[in-house]
C-alpha cells in the first residue's frame, strides 16, 4: 500500500532556497598574485587577498593562479601539496605549493588546469 501524504503551502515554504549570506556579501578584494619557481615542476603561489572573512577566499585565489600559471609555462595539470593561510589586520595572506605537469598526475588533489581557470572567471576570481 502506498500513502500519500499531504504537505502543506508552508512546509513546502520552508523547504525552499533561502538566500544564504554567500549571495548578499561583497566579493574579495584580490590584491595579487606572484609565483615563485622552485624547481622545474614545482612551485609557490603567494596571494593576498582583502575584504573576507573566510579563509577559503583566499585559497581558491591561489588554486586559481597556479592554474594559469600551469598553462601559461605548458602544463595541463596541477597537484597541491600544501598551503599556508594567515590573517593580518584584515588581510588574507596564503603561500601554497603544487607540483605542475603535463599529464594528470595521481593523487587526490588534481587540479586540471583549464577546467579551473574556466570556473574562475565563472565565480569572478582573477587568475593573475
Amino acid at each position: 500500500m502506498i500513502r500519500l501524504a499531504l504537505i502543506s503551502p508552508l512546509a513546502l515554504a520552508a523547504c525552499a532556497e533561502q538566500p544564504g549570506a554567500d549571495e548578499t556579501r561583497e566579493p574579495p578584494e584580490y590584491l595579487g598574485a606572484q609565483a615563485v619557481p622552485l624547481d622545474d615542476d614545482l612551485v609557490q603561489m603567494d596571494v593576498s587577498v582583502s575584504g573576507t572573512d573566510q579563509g577559503e577566499d583566499v585559497v581558491a585565489y591561489a588554486q586559481c593562479a597556479v592554474a594559469q600559471y600551469a598553462l601559461d609555462n605548458g602544463f595541463g595539470y596541477a597537484r597541491h601539496l600544501r598551503t599556508n593561510v594567515n590573517e593580518k589586520g584584515g588581510v588574507w595572506t596564503a603561500d601554497a605549493v603544487y607540483t605542475i605537469s603535463p599529464a594528470q598526475p595521481q593523487g587526490l588533489k588534481i587540479i586540471d588546469a583549464r577546467v579551473e581557470v574556466e570556473a574562475c572567471a565563472e565565480n569572478g576570481i582573477p587568475t593573475v
